[in-house]
């Protein structure tokens, strides 16, 4: 029996080694354009930075890999969830929506960061600078609420 799982194991290995050559397009832009939330709406240092750390790396046209997305199909795995991602919001584009798509965008951020479903808790695992303390969220909840009330009311009045 151990003979067989190791012949079909490495009867497996080529296939392996050649996945590795079929890799996907990295997610990473030079610059933030026009369009992008944190150059339309510029941010605190304390919001830019959990901005960076919790949202951006699969909401945004620039995303910071880990080693391990340089094995495949992991990496395959992980550029399915940044494009359903960026498919949901993308803060990189965020400039180029409706005033209307805008503000919900910014009311579903704000209840996904209260209710714990963003960031996803399979990038916190790894991520562990993404777990956002009650604070951290009210920061970013407040921030949402400011961008909200620049936008529905851009007189200010």
């Amino acid at each position: 029996m151990k003979r067989k799982i190791t012949m079909a194991l490495l009867g497996l290995l080529p296939v392996f080694i050649a996945l590795q050559f079929v890799r996907p397009t990295k997610n990473i832009a030079a610059i933030a354009g026009p369009n992008d939330f944190m150059v339309k709406y510029p941010p605190p240092p304390p919001v830019r930075q959990l901005l960076a750390v919790a949202c951006y790396d699969c909401h945004s046209n620039n995303t910071r890999y880990p080693w391990y997305a340089n094995v495949q199909p992991v990496g395959w795995w992980l550029m399915g969830h940044i494009n359903d991602a960026k498919d949901a919001l993308n803060f990189s584009e965020f400039g180029s929506y409706t005033a209307k798509r805008m503000l919900r965008k910014l009311d579903t951020c704000d209840d996904e960061i209260a209710n714990h479903s963003m960031p996803l808790p399979s990038y916190r695992i790894i991520h562990t600078d993404a777990r956002l303390t009650p604070e951290q969220i009210k920061v970013l909840s407040d921030w949402f609420d400011s961008v909200h009330d620049q936008i529905s009311d851009p007189a200010g009045k």
